[in-house]
């Protein structure tokens, strides 16, 4: 049996050359489309309606793209997040949705402590007035000294929890999903109530799925319950803040400042006004960047993608 399937990961597509006679000796057709960061719902149309798979990116598989696509099996995810598919649509077409969701955990958790020490130990602002021609000895803390808040205690969460132990920090996590009592007890670990996390942490790291309930759960609100001197770090995925309330927020100088590798609307506009504010570091969604971690997604997204095919070929 030949099978048809898009392949659109942009990080997969460079090297897709590799696993061409994988696909060959499966009878898989590739159709490949790129872009720089993800396909719309427009880009896509045009190509879904003969495909049996799909292997994606952040790409817009909408109820109306999965609609246009009447042979299609399986969506395997190249990476964790799969906000950008229509789950619900999926599911009543009987399409499979895979991910590969414990891939990225260390070079996602590695940057979120290198943001935690960028800031307590004020490297970059230290840098700037060294480059501007000042000799400045600004306040810095040790990391022992400080509080990190873990919003989603996952496989990237606990991560960031084993690492931020090993720093002597206290930490405290809150998760919708129960958390290991062994995990906790081993790390220090403390659960407790957003709420609590907010008014309590010196770092807010977030590191949940995006999900209609956590759509800007960082807003207004949750804001003003944290410390003046606090610092949001986001590596997971952009509209869990609401962009202009942090904007409001670090204007005011209502918290300390924010490390941002996500955004509402990416890339992230030339004239957001984040990207003039020495408060805030940003990164263009590369938390996840690292060769080892890359080379397993590819491999599990591809074995993910041949799995669900080869249950139609057995069926």
């Amino acid at each position: 049996m030949t099978w048809k399937v898009l392949i659109s990961a942009p990080h997969l597509v460079p090297v897709l050359e590799r696993f061409r006679p994988t696909f060959a000796a499966e009878g898989i057709e590739c159709v490949v489309l790129t872009a720089p960061q993800r396909l719309s719902e427009a880009d896509l149309l045009p190509w879904v309606g003969d495909i049996d798979g799909a292997i994606c990116g952040d790409d817009a598989y909408t109820a109306t793209v999965i609609a246009a696509a009447p042979k299609l099996k399986v969506i395997s995810k190249w990476g964790i997040g799969v906000d950008s598919i229509d789950l619900d649509a999926a599911a009543r077409g009987g399409i499979v949705v895979r991910n590969t969701p414990s891939a990225l955990a260390d070079p996602v958790a590695d940057t979120v402590l290198a943001y935690v020490l960028c800031f307590a130990r004020q490297v970059a602002a230290l840098d700037r007035a060294m480059k501007q021609g000042r000799w400045e000895r600004l306040p810095a803390r040790s990391l022992r000294e400080s509080t990190l808040g873990v919003i989603g205690v996952g496989s990237i969460g606990r991560a960031v929890v084993t690492r931020a132990a090993a720093f002597g920090m206290r930490v405290i996590g809150h998760d919708v999903v129960a958390v290991d009592p062994g995990f906790a007890a081993q790390t220090g670990l403390t659960i407790s109530t957003l709420d609590e996390l907010l008014a309590a942490s010196d770092f807010v790291s977030l590191n949940c799925t995006l999900t209609p309930e956590t759509y800007h759960l960082i807003g207004a609100r949750a804001l003003g319950l944290m410390r003046s001197h606090a610092v949001l770090i986001n590596t997971a995925r952009g509209k869990l803040v609401d962009e202009p309330a942090l904007i409001e927020a670090l204007r005011r100088t209502q918290i300390g400042g924010a490390a941002l590798d996500v955004f509402e609307v990416e890339p992230l506009p030339a004239d957001s006004p984040l990207r003039g504010m020495d408060q805030v570091l940003l990164g263009p969604h590369a938390a996840n960047a690292s060769p080892a971690a890359f080379e397993r997604i590819h491999a599990q997204a591809v074995a993910n993608l041949l799995d669900e095919l080869k249950r139609w070929t057995r069926a």
